[in-house]
């Protein structure tokens, strides 16, 4: 199996004021800051990033937006681009989660101009894919899974592909308590590797990282990080807490 070192990553949402943001990175800073095997990323409220960015500096912890537009600039009433993500501070940004797709809309479309604007902004996209439900009882995982990897990879070249970053997360285990077992996460995330070997060169997609998001907590990331195809984790409301993110990274 490729070397392919495993991220970490937690995404704060709609929490945590510029003062809340603070006290939490501070923490994560001096539990984890240290860290070599694992790389660390944290995506807090757009309004925290610029501030946060100096406490984690020449640090494993790395920054992150949790949305962008895919034009450099204009009259985008709300929204903000990739230089600008860049110039307060991140290395990524997390694009297509199932709550943007949800509640405003995004289409697979607008996922991968967005992905062609972060990669051309020097911006690392976590791409989010997954399945609600109803489409998993309805055997139709693959096939979403499909689509939105095919549309929102469209057109990435071969070149690009090491700045690329998969999160397969089942919709129906976000935030639900819910969890895929070990193997069910494996069996989806061996799918999308096979799919993205279809997609690019077999030596370009090994190197692509596959994270497993849903519900992920210190007790169940052990198991997950077992399996092959899992290369990390996109860590929702156990992020929010320092000691309980902390866990998580420390895994092993």
């Amino acid at each position: 199996m490729p070397d392919r070192k495993p991220l970490i990553a937690g995404n704060w949402k709609m929490f945590k004021t510029i003062d809340e943001a603070l006290i939490t990175t501070q923490q994560l800073q001096k539990q984890v800051g240290h860290i070599k095997t694992v790389d660390i990323m944290i995506a807090p409220p757009f309004t925290a990033i610029s501030l946060v960015a100096p406490f984690i500096k020449d640090t494993s912890i790395g920054l992150s937006g949790q949305n962008m537009h895919w034009e450099k600039e204009g009259a985008y009433t709300g929204e903000i681009s990739a230089d600008m993500l860049v110039n307060a501070g991140c290395q990524y940004v997390i694009l297509g989660h199932s709550e943007r797709r949800q509640y405003f809309n995004e289409t697979d479309e607008h996922i991968n101009k967005k992905v062609h604007a972060a990669l051309n902004g020097g911006l690392k996209p976590v791409l989010c894919v997954g399945e609600t439900e109803s489409e998993r009882d309805s055997n139709k995982t693959f096939s979403v899974l499909d689509k939105q990897i095919e549309i929102g990879l469209q057109g990435v070249a071969i070149d690009h592909v090491d700045n690329v970053i998969i999160a397969y997360e089942p919709v129906w285990a976000i935030g639900t308590g819910k969890t895929a077992t070990d193997e069910q996460a494996q069996d989806v995330h061996a799918y999308l590797r096979k799919r993205l070997n279809d997609i690019f060169k077999n030596s370009a997609a090994s190197s692509i990282r596959i994270l497993y998001g849903g519900s992920v907590k210190p007790n169940n990331i052990k198991g997950l990080m077992a399996m092959p195809d899992i290369d990390g984790a996109l860590v929702g409301g156990a992020s929010l807490d320092a000691d309980q993110f902390s866990a998580i990274v420390q895994y092993e």
